[in-house]
């Protein structure tokens, strides 16, 4: 079996943030400052806070937005979402105004405000949000109303990723992290989006269904079991789970061919998966891990191959051995005397 521990691990670190590390906190300081130094935004006790797959740390190359929660836990009831919407626009656009090609950097959205940072290449969303009644979770504008609002936790789900990694031996974030990624190479910029496969990867996981001992042994269980997960979803209308809410299911933005799409081609990496790591041959086993990894952020090729190979997969002539499988096509024998 090609486990191929160490090109597991140089996969992972080539679809690690880099300098989003640093930019992507720096912009979600300078929104959090703006919307604390508004007077009206003060009295309705305004407290942002860092949420999405950066902060739970599942973030993979590149960053293209962050999200702020935008706590407000003294705003009064007849304060509507369209009014908390404009409130932030004002706010924000007040703070930021143009670019260079005088296009306004803060644009409003269904539930939220982003800002954009052109300098960083990346966007801002800053999500507002009052508490529910329970006391515990909270309200965020709901998508087509002017006073509509949806229950939501998403500190919660933070938590609750920590929690997963913890009770797997630190393999549930970098194992999100490879799904995310498998996502962005089969789908591309089509829906469902990463959240989507990041929480069907959490439900694989809470299911007991997904273990291993090593990185490519959790991989490939985790493929399989979102594969299925895509496969209900999709033919049969079962919801992904919202963890955060006992009884809820998320909600997604995706065409039938995109879900489509997604079934087939999840289905399809889940026996390439399967089959790669069954597979006796590294190289082999390699390029089929590459073609499911594709490519980072950079345009470079996440899943490198093992020592000794070449890039396509066949064994470098100088690193075979009497007996090996895999022999180049040449007019001398191999092995002879």
């Amino acid at each position: 079996m090609a486990h191929l521990k160490q090109q597991f691990k140089d996969a992972l670190s080539s679809i690690e943030p880099s300098d989003d590390k640093t930019n992507a906190p720096e912009a979600h300081r300078l929104v959090r400052d703006a919307l604390e130094a508004d007077a009206k935004l003060t009295e309705y006790g305004v407290s942002p806070v860092l949420i999405g797959s950066y902060k739970r740390n599942v973030s993979i190359k590149r960053i293209k937005d962050v999200d702020v929660f935008v706590r407000l836990p003294d705003m009064p009831s007849d304060v509507t979402s369209k009014d908390i919407l404009d409130k932030f626009f004002a706010v924000l656009h007040a703070e930021f105004g143009t670019d260079s090609d005088g296009h306004r950097r803060t644009k409003r959205q269904d539930r939220s405000l982003q800002v954009s940072f052109p300098e960083y290449d990346l966007y801002v969303d800053a999500v507002p949000a009052r508490p529910h009644w329970d006391g515990e979770t909270w309200e965020i504008p709901q998508k087509g109303d002017e006073n509509e609002w949806v229950r939501t936790t998403p500190e919660g789900l933070t938590s609750l990723s920590s929690e997963m990694n913890a009770a797997h031996d630190g393999y549930y974030v970098p194992t999100v992290k490879l799904l995310r990624q498998t996502r962005r190479a089969q789908l591309g910029k089509k829906k469902p989006g990463g959240f989507f496969f990041e929480l069907a990867t959490y439900q694989a996981f809470a299911s007991g269904a997904v273990s291993g001992s090593d990185q490519a042994e959790y991989y490939v269980s985790a493929l399989t079991e979102v594969s299925k997960i895509i496969e209900n979803f999709v033919t049969y209308g079962i919801g992904v789970n919202d963890p955060t809410l006992a009884g809820a299911t998320i909600h997604i933005r995706a065409s039938d061919e995109e879900l489509e799409a997604a079934r087939t081609r999840f289905a399809d990496a889940a026996i390439s998966a399967d089959d790669a790591l069954a597979e006796e041959d590294e190289g082999k086993a390699a390029l089929a891990f590459q073609k499911l990894l594709g490519k980072n952020g950079d345009d470079k090729t996440v899943f490198p191959m093992p020592p000794g190979f070449n890039e396509d997969g066949s064994k470098r002539a100088s690193a075979i051995l009497a007996g090996a499988r895999v022999v180049p096509a040449g007019t001398r024998t191999f092995g002879g005397a």
